[in-house]
């Protein structure tokens, strides 16, 4: 089987970590894995904010009223924001952004989890979980929240996905 497809379908969502720290080298790829992906017209509209204080990850872990609860337990975060005065697809960008360093993750051992941010309530009143975590790491205006990704040595394993559990009917060729 191509090494790539195995990694795909090794990649499941982990939510439960260990104690043991991601070395700086696994995060830096995992980054890197982030800022090499692929952009609308080459406009950079995506940045990274890496998160590992323990308050910090609290704090996030709390931005919604459900879903989020396993950064309190992760060793970092990668927090995506995109520019929505750069570039008209910036969601793209950022999602595209979060696929890989979510590979990039699992084939490292690295155990990861999607959080999704952007259009999402918030535990507070009116507000959304983009506002509490704009506030939180001091975002600017005009950068918008899209996810954030949670890491951490796993402390679960799932299986991988098989082939031939993939949803063939999904697929259409030529027209619908």
């Amino acid at each position: 089987m191509n090494n790539l497809l195995e990694i795909m379908l090794n990649r499941r969502s982990i939510r439960k970590y260990t104690d043991e720290s991601i070395s700086d080298d696994k995060l830096e790829l995992i980054m890197n894995a982030g800022m090499a992906a692929p952009r609308g017209r080459g406009k950079d509209s995506v940045e990274l904010i890496l998160v590992r204080d323990r308050a910090s990850l609290e704090a996030l872990s709390h931005c919604r009223p459900a879903g989020p609860g396993m950064l309190a337990g992760a060793d970092a975060c990668i927090v995506v924001i995109g520019n929505e005065n750069e570039s008209d697809v910036w969601t793209e960008d950022c999602c595209i952004a979060m696929t890989q360093m979510h590979l990039m993750a699992d084939s490292l051992g690295v155990g990861s989890c999607w959080v999704q941010g952007r259009l999402r309530p918030s535990k507070e009143e009116g507000r959304t979980a983009e506002d509490v975590v704009k506030d939180l790491l001091g975002i600017p205006d005009g950068y918008r929240l899209e996810a954030m990704l949670a890491l951490g040595m796993p402390a679960e394993e799932k299986p991988a996905r098989s082939v031939e559990e993939l949803r063939k009917e999904m697929l259409h060729c030529e027209k619908f």
